[in-house]
C-alpha cells in the first residue's frame, strides 16, 4: 500500500537499508580513474559534470532582447537560487551601465528633489533578507486546456528567491520630504525600454528595498546592476531592475505594464488590474515531470512553497489527486515571503499515483484547485496562476503532468 510516512519512519528505513549495503573498499569504484588534481581560479564554477545544470531561454527572434529565462527548480535544493540560474524576463535587452555615470533620481511631489550615485548610497544603512520574486506570467500554460509536458523550472520557473541586500526606500523618502497629497509612485528603468509601472506609495515606505547585493555579491547585470527595486511578495514586473528614476505623484501612469499587460479580463468583464501580491503556491519538485522512479519504495517527495501575504503556515500532500490530505514537514528556516522547503516520506507500492501539494500562508490564504482558479477567474487568463499542480506517477514509475 502507498503510503506517506513519518520521519523517524522514514529514518528507520533508511537505517535499515545501509545496513544491507555492502562495505566499500575506496570512494572510487573499481576501474575508475584516479582524480585529476586543479589549481586556483579567480571565480568559482560549477563541477565540470554539474554544468547541464542552466537556465532554459525563451526569446522572440525577432526581438531578441525580448524573452525569458528559467530556473531549473527540478535541479536544485535548499531555497536560495544560485545568481546564475535565477530567472530572468526582459522586455528589450540588458543596459550595461557604467556604474561612475549612474544615478538614481527622486523627484515630483516632494519637498527636495535628491540625486544618489552609487558612492552616495553605499552610505547609508542596510538590511539583508531572503525573499522569493516570482514573474505575473509564472506558470501560465497552467490555464492551457492541455497538461504541457516539460520539467517543473520550464514550467514553474519563472520564480526564484535569493538572499537581497540594500537600503530601505522608506529613508531616502523620507529626506526627500513627500508632499501629503501624494499617494503614488512611479519607477522608471534604464533599460532600451524605458519600464516604468506604477507603485502605491504606502508600500514604498513600508517594505521596499533598493537592491545593491544578491547572495552577498553586487548584482549580476541581467538581474538589474547596479540597483534594482525589491517589493517583498509582489509580482516581478513591478520590481524594476537599473532603476533610475522614483517620481512621487497622487496618480498611476497607466503605462502598458499596467493596462494592456499584467491586467486580467474576469468572467464578468471586469479587469483585474494593480494585482500586485502573489498569492500561495506551492509544487512538487521531486519527483516531477520527466523523472521516473526505478521501482516501488521509500521515496523522499520534495518542493517548494511561497506566499506573496507573508510566511508559510503549512504544506499538505496527497498521493490520490486531492482525495486525502497528509501535512508535509516544512524544513528551518521558514521566513516571511521566502521560499520554504517542504519534505515527506512516501512508501510507494508500485500502483498509479497523483501526487499533489497545496500551501497555506499564516493569514489563511489557501493554495486552489484548478477547477476552482479557472472557476474564479475564467478562461482569459495569463497572469498570476497559482493552482494546485497535480504530478501522475504511472506503474511503471514516469512521472508526467495531469490536471486532476
Amino acid at each position: 500500500m502507498s503510503e506517506f510516512l513519518d520521519r523517524r519512519a522514514f529514518l528507520q528505513a533508511g537505517l535499515r537499508w545501509s545496513l544491507v549495503m555492502p562495505a566499500l573498499p575506496g570512494l572510487a569504484a573499481e576501474g575508475a580513474p584516479a582524480p585529476q588534481s586543479t589549481g586556483f581560479s579567480n571565480y568559482g564554477q560549477p563541477a565540470p559534470s554539474e554544468r547541464h545544470v542552466i537556465r532554459l531561454i525563451g526569446s522572440n527572434p525577432r526581438m531578441p532582447g525580448n524573452g525569458v529565462s528559467w530556473t531549473p527548480l527540478e535541479a536544485l535544493e535548499g531555497i536560495l537560487t544560485p545568481s546564475g540560474l535565477h530567472f530572468e524576463r526582459h522586455h528589450n535587452g540588458i543596459p550595461e551601465i557604467d556604474p561612475q555615470h549612474f544615478a538614481l533620481l527622486i523627484h515630483g511631489m516632494v519637498q527636495q528633489p535628491l540625486r544618489f550615485d552609487l558612492t552616495d548610497l553605499l552610505r547609508y544603512p542596510r538590511q539583508s533578507r531572503a525573499l522569493f520574486l516570482e514573474c505575473g506570467g509564472n506558470s501560465n500554460a497552467g490555464w492551457h486546456a492541455e497538461p504541457m509536458q516539460k520539467p517543473v523550472g520550464a514550467f514553474h520557473g519563472l520564480v526564484s528567491c535569493s538572499e537581497w541586500t540594500g537600503v530601505p526606500l522608506r529613508l531616502l523618502l523620507a529626506e526627500a520630504g513627500i508632499d501629503p497629497r501624494a499617494r503614488w509612485v512611479i519607477a522608471t528603468g534604464a533599460d532600451t525600454a524605458a519600464t516604468e509601472v506604477s507603485l502605491p506609495l504606502a508600500k514604498l515606505q513600508d517594505d521596499a528595498l533598493l537592491a545593491l547585493y544578491q547572495n552577498g555579491e553586487r548584482l549580476r547585470l541581467e538581474n538589474g546592476y547596479p540597483l534594482r527595486l525589491i517589493l517583498p511578495g509582489w509580482e516581478g514586473v513591478r520590481q524594476i531592475k537599473w532603476l533610475t528614476r522614483l517620481e512621487v505623484t497622487d496618480r498611476p501612469a497607466m503605462s502598458r505594464n499596467e493596462t494592456a499587460q499584467y491586467t486580467q479580463l474576469l468572467p464578468d468583464g471586469r479587469a483585474r488590474q494593480f494585482d500586485f501580491v502573489m498569492g500561495p503556491k506551492s509544487l512538487i519538485t521531486s519527483p516531477s515531470h520527466g523523472q521516473r522512479l526505478p521501482g516501488a519504495g521509500l521515496y523522499e517527495v520534495s518542493g517548494l512553497a511561497w506566499s506573496g501575504h507573508g510566511a508559510v503556515a503549512a504544506v499538505d500532500v496527497s498521493q490520490d489527486g486531492g482525495r486525502h490530505w497528509v501535512p508535509a514537514r516544512l524544513e528551518a528556516p521558514v521566513l516571511d515571503r521566502c521560499f520554504t522547503r517542504f519534505r515527506a516520506a512516501w512508501q510507494w507500492d508500485g500502483t498509479p499515483a497523483v501526487l499533489q501539494s497545496r500551501v497555506r500562508d499564516q493569514l489563511g490564504n489557501l493554495q486552489p484547485g484548478r477547477a476552482a482558479l479557472i472557476a474564479e477567474r475564467g478562461r482569459n487568463g495569463y497572469f498570476h496562476y497559482n493552482a494546485v499542480v497535480s504530478w501522475a506517477v504511472d506503474g511503471d514509475g514516469a512521472v508526467r503532468h495531469v490536471y486532476a
